[in-house]
């Protein structure tokens, strides 16, 4: 018999539970409170990959040399997959090294060169994937004096319909893989969409969230209306955390979106106290700091129920156990859509923020709704009506 461990640094406890927040303080309980095990997993972390960094990071190593000595480890591996001719392996390693590379810039808050190194990188790691996988290419739509960019995924064969997709303050773009793929199982057409104030369009071309660029994020249905393999067919739109509230907005204002979906999000927000959020909003903002000029801008991107009218059907998404969006937050979404009876909101009582710990069963309910409202009789009629 060979004897061959498997190279994993740190000590994980033989099957013992995930550091607590409780034990952990600083810099560390900042990391493990904003990205718990079930995000990093939601995100496409491998599972293992996950443990052995938080259990690294309670151990005070640093957050972004872990995740990034991590995601070079699964890169490596995908390399001997590939030479070895084991195409499956070398595909999940790839993703799985994506994954750990972008949780690896989650945490730098501000737009400093090492945050834009750690995003190309992540972007590149895709790139491989998509290639290997294929159906996945790269998009970048011209706006204003930059591109607003995504990734475009597409099902086995052509599709029945179509759906943007945007997250929040820090997971963007290929972050939400998983996502895009339930969407194509389900023949539907996805694009990852990294929106005014998020992934490479903020950090390549400076483009930032304001009321002004919501425009910046219809590019993004533009681009599936006029698209060869996707123009004709309905228009979906979901959004993610504080991507919700924006979506919403586009939605009210754009009658080409056919449906909406929501997933844990605020209908208006104010700029956080603690030090991390913080930062993480004004580089969402392109501001430095937080004078009067943000709260300006915060407000210009609010959902106001009574004013922004929603006419398409609405999936309003929330967990139990979101300490940043609250439930009575995620019903009013509800009182903007003109038809009621086009409204469901689902529930989950012990459900994270954006419902890490759901993220399959999230994802399964999502596509199927939306497959359910682009496809139902009448949606393409009433498209052209």
């Amino acid at each position: 018999m060979i004897d061959k461990p498997m190279p994993r640094r740190g000590v994980v406890g033989r099957g013992g539970a995930l550091p607590s927040l409780e034990s952990l303080s600083g810099e560390p309980r900042e990391w493990h409170a904003s990205l718990p095990y079930t995000r990093l997993t939601d995100y496409g972390m491998d599972a293992a990959d996950a443990r052995e960094l938080l259990w690294r990071t309670a151990r005070d190593e640093e957050w972004v040399s872990v995740a990034a000595e991590i995601g070079h480890r699964q890169l490596v591996r995908a390399n001997e997959a590939g030479a070895s001719g084991t195409a499956a392996t070398q595909l999940a390693a790839i993703r799985a090294g994506a994954a750990a590379i972008n949780v690896a810039q989650i945490v730098i808050n501000q737009d400093t060169a090492r945050k834009r190194a750690l995003y190309r990188e992540f972007q590149d790691a895709v790139g491989r994937y998509a290639q290997l996988k294929g159906g996945i290419e790269r998009v970048s739509l011209p706006y204003g004096d930059g591109v607003v960019e995504g990734w475009l995924i597409l099902p086995p064969s052509a599709p029945s319909g179509a759906v943007a997709v945007w997250g929040g303050l820090s997971g963007w773009g290929a972050a939400y893989l998983a996502v895009g793929e339930a969407l194509a199982a389900r023949g539907l057409a996805c694009l990852l969409a990294e929106g005014p104030g998020q992934g490479s369009t903020r950090l390549e071309s400076h483009i930032y969230a304001s009321e002004n660029t919501l425009a910046g994020y219809r590019r993004f249905v533009d681009f599936l209306e006029t698209d060869s393999r996707t123009s004709g067919l309905p228009v979906g739109i979901y959004g993610n955390s504080i991507g919700g509230m924006l979506a919403a907005r586009v939605c009210a204002a754009d009658t080409r979106v056919r449906a909406c979906a929501v997933n844990c999000s605020p209908v208006a927000a104010d700029l956080p106290d603690a030090v991390g959020p913080r930062e993480q909003f004004l580089a969402f903002l392109g501001l430095a700091d937080g004078g009067d000029h943000s709260s300006d801008l915060i407000r210009g991107l609010h959902f106001l129920p009574k004013r922004h009218r929603l006419r398409s059907p609405l999936l309003v998404l929330h967990g139990g156990a979101d300490q940043l969006v609250t439930q009575q937050d995620a019903a009013a979404y509800l009182e903007a859509v003109r038809d009621i009876d086009a409204a469901e909101l689902v529930h989950w009582p012990d459900g994270e923020h954006t419902l890490y710990n759901h993220s399959v069963e999230r994802n399964e309910v999502v596509a199927d709704w939306f497959r359910e409202q682009l496809l139902r009789p009448g949606s393409l009629e009433s498209l052209a009506g």
